[in-house]
C-alpha cells in the first residue's frame, strides 16, 4: 500500500493562491501563500492601505500595487517620499503669484488669497501704488516722470485725486522742443499743464466734458469723435486708465502746449 497523496490532483482543493502540504496520509493542510489572507481554501490579495493608510503618511494616498504591496503619495499640496508627507506654502514661492506689492497668506490647501499692501491698490495680483510711483514704473510715462525729478516738481506727491495727460517716452525724447522749454526755464509750467487736480478722470468721465482747469491754469480743451478722445484739437489718448491710489494716467501721443 501507498499513501494517498491528497495535494496530488487540483491543487489539493486548495485555492490557486495557496500551497497545499501534506499531512498524513490522505490529508492536506491549505496555506494561503504571502500578500493572501484566508483559510486556504479562500485566498484574498491583503490590501494594506486598508488598515493604517498602509503605513503612509496620514496626508498622502496609499494605492495597491499588488498582494500586501503599495506605494504612497503624497497629496496635492504637499511634499515628501509618501512616508512623510510635509505641506508645501504657495506662498513660498514668487509670492505665490501675488503682486510683489501683495501680501501673499495661504488660506487652505492648494489655496492663498493675495492682498495689495497699504498705499496701494488693486486685485493683489496686479497692484498699483501712486501716479507718481506708476509715471516710473511704465517705460512709456517713465521720461515725464525723470523731468518730474530733475525740477523737484512734487504737485502730484499729495493725496489727490489727479489726472495725468503724459506724453510718451519717445514723444519727449524727440520732441526739439524739450530743450529751448528746459533752458528758458518754463519746462515746468509746460509739465503742470498735463497735470489736472481734484479730479480722477476716467476716460468715460472725459467723454462727457470738453473743457478742464490744469494745474497750469490755463484750460484744456477735449473733444470726443471717431471713438477718440482729442486734446486741444491735437493730442490723442493713445492708452487709458492707469488708475493709481491718488488719481489716473492717460497717455497721450503730442505734447500740450499752454
Amino acid at each position: 500500500c501507498s499513501a494517498i497523496d491528497a495535494c496530488k490532483t487540483g491543487n489539493g482543493g486548495c485555492s490557486a493562491k495557496a500551497e497545499c502540504r501534506r499531512t498524513t496520509p490522505g490529508n492536506r493542510a491549505c496555506v494561503c501563500s504571502a500578500g493572501y489572507t484566508g483559510d486556504g481554501i479562500v485566498c484574498i490579495e491583503i490590501n494594506p492601505c486598508l488598515e493604517n493608510n498602509g503605513g503612509c503618511d496620514r496626508n498622502a494616498e496609499c494605492t495597491q500595487t499588488g498582494p500586501n504591496q503599495a506605494v504612497c503619495n503624497c497629496l496635492k499640496g504637499y511634499s515628501g517620499d509618501g512616508k512623510r508627507c510635509t505641506y508645501i506654502s504657495l506662498c513660498s514661492q514668487n509670492n505665490g503669484g501675488c503682486s510683489e506689492f501683495a501680501i501673499c497668506n495661504d488660506t487652505e490647501l492648494t489655496e492663498r488669497t493675495c492682498t495689495c499692501k497699504h498705499n496701494y491698490i488693486g486685485d493683489g495680483f496686479k497692484c498699483r501704488g501712486s501716479i507718481f510711483q506708476e509715471l516710473l514704473r511704465d517705460s512709456n510715462t517713465s521720461r515725464f516722470y525723470f523731468h518730474l525729478e530733475a525740477l523737484s516738481i512734487r504737485d502730484i506727491a499729495g493725496p489727490g485725486p489727479f489726472t495725468l495727460f503724459v506724453p510718451r517716452t519717445d514723444i519727449l525724447n524727440s520732441d526739439p522742443r524739450v530743450k529751448d522749454w528746459t533752458a528758458k526755464g518754463v519746462m515746468g509750467q509746460v509739465l503742470r499743464y498735463h497735470m489736472v487736480g481734484c479730479a480722477g478722470l476716467l476716460y468715460n468721465d472725459l467723454t462727457a466734458i470738453t473743457n478742464i482747469t490744469s494745474l497750469h491754469g490755463d484750460p484744456i480743451h477735449i473733444s470726443y469723435s471717431q471713438n477718440s478722445l482729442v486734446l486741444n484739437n491735437e493730442a490723442e489718448i493713445i492708452l487709458s486708465d492707469a488708475v493709481g491710489t491718488n488719481g489716473v494716467i492717460h497717455v497721450i501721443n503730442q505734447i500740450l502746449v499752454p
